[in-house]
């Protein structure tokens, strides 16, 4: 990885890892507050304090840690320590049980909230997309059985409108979750309507671990551009090459390319191999060697060499659709958004404890940081897309009903509800033990898939 790539993952990693981290302990503070519980410190990250500062009446401490993968609300509590007689009241332990309850789903919630506030700020300031137009569909895949033309807009899945290629896929994602057969509503450019049944219990469930588009033949539709480059990215393979912006791509290892699309098939395929580009600058033809770099796409290694076709204003008109509403369906899409988010997460861990979905779709530090760091590139609004998806599985995470997570502290809460009274000593520090060693696993299976995967490319 180039320099500036490199900055690009690290930067936007810490970032996101900040300010989600940040939101999460700030609901239990706030949550805290509410409820007259003293904070003895609010510490993002784990481990030695990097950076530490009193303030309040309490004198709070407010502290960033040298282990950024987490952090934590200290309050005061019998449990971690002596208290004092005339604080007693201000102790965790001894708020009522719906108190402590409320404290502890703050920081969920804060995390839920603000993947909301995120998605309300997207749908109300617009965001760029592809429009659902649907390429030609590889022949003995589901859609091309089903008759889906090349060149149609998908109009709605099942009943359910989809204005962009992103909302047909999200549709086509919960439907392949309940295996059942979905009806896709297209139109093609003389106005023509047409119904296409595509039963999606014939794909195998394995087919959740890749693209499940692509398996099913439903590829976004891609227009006939020249291969002309319109931006080389710096410190690329390209850049290295001497490759330049405005450059036309004629051929590639002296086998002539019709199109941009010719030329991206090309060097996608190209792997660890060397490239030679022939291409027309001015009225020069150049022959340019270019060594490709692998990243990560999908879960399978992918060659680029930089490079991004020149925009052409009729075609980013014709294929392109700026989606955005007023504050009011703006807020209700982004709370049906993170919902509907929250919800296929849980079913999708759902399915990986049955053995239905792959656990390799666990990713860790690692596979969050190269998204990271590639949402950031391609602008802010996929930035916030990204940071706002991070931060449901954040909380969605943070509910499980494992000790040690906040989800299991509420487990703790209604068995203590169910039972009268707290559990014992012996029984949380049982329940601690086995939490702990759940978290382990399945960090060293996240950290298991990131190393495959950068192994595999």
């Amino acid at each position: 990885m180039n320099f500036e790539g490199a900055f690009w993952v690290v930067g936007a990693f810490v970032l996101a890892l900040g300010v989600l981290i940040t939101v999460h302990e700030l609901g239990h503070y706030l949550a805290a507050r509410l409820c007259n519980v003293k904070i003895l410190r609010f510490s993002v990250g784990f481990g030695k304090p990097l950076w530490l500062r009193r303030y309040g009446p309490d004198q709070t401490e407010w502290a960033l840690a040298a282990f950024p993968l987490g952090g934590y609300v200290k309050m005061l509590d019998e449990h971690e320590g002596a208290v004092a007689e005339h604080e007693l009241q201000r102790a965790f332990n001894r708020q009522s049980l719906g108190k402590r309850s409320f404290i502890v789903v703050a920081g969920p919630l804060a995390n839920l909230l603000l993947a909301v506030v995120l998605y309300w700020f997207l749908f109300l300031s617009g965001v760029e997309e592809p429009r659902p137009i649907i390429g030609a569909p590889p022949a003995g895949t589901l859609a091309a059985e089903a008759k889906v033309g090349a060149g149609v807009t998908a109009r709605s899945v099942s009943g359910t409108p989809v204005a962009t290629w992103t909302e047909l896929r999200w549709e086509i994602l919960r439907h392949m979750l309940d295996r059942d057969a979905v009806v896709l509503e297209t139109i093609d450019t003389r106005g023509n309507i047409e119904f296409h049944r595509i039963d999606l219990a014939r794909l195998d469930s394995a087919v959740l671990d890749g693209d499940v588009m692509q398996a099913l033949g439903l590829r976004l539709h891609r227009p006939d551009l020249p291969g002309v480059i319109g931006r080389v990215q710096a410190d690329s393979p390209a850049a290295r090459a001497g490759v330049l912006a405005g450059d036309k791509v004629v051929a590639i290892d002296d086998r002539p390319v019709a199109n941009w699309h010719d030329v991206a098939t090309a060097i996608r395929a190209a792997g660890t191999r060397e490239l030679l580009l022939e291409v027309e600058r001015g009225t020069e033809i150049l022959q340019i060697p270019v060594m490709p770099e692998l990243v990560d796409e999908g879960g399978k290694p992918v060659a680029r060499i930089g490079i991004a076709v020149r925009d052409d204003p009729d075609w980013r008109r014709d294929i392109m659709t700026t989606v955005s509403y007023g504050p009011g369906e703006s807020l209700q899409k982004a709370l049906a958004q993170t919902w509907d988010t929250s919800i296929l997460s849980l079913r999708m861990i759902g399915r990986m404890i049955v053995g239905e979905l792959s656990v390799k779709n666990i990713s860790g530090p690692v596979t969050i940081a190269d998204y990271a760091g590639q949402s950031a590139r391609m602008g802010g609004d996929h930035y916030l897309r990204f940071l706002a998806l991070i931060s449901i599985s954040l909380g969605v995470l943070n509910l499980l009903p494992i000790p040690v997570l906040d989800g299991g502290h509420l487990m703790y809460h209604l068995a203590e509800l169910i039972k009268g009274g707290p559990l014992s000593e012996r029984a949380m520090e049982i329940g601690q033990q086995i939490g702990l060693t759940l978290l382990a696993l399945l960090m060293g299976l996240a950290l298991y898939n990131d190393i495959l995967r950068l192994v595999s490319n």
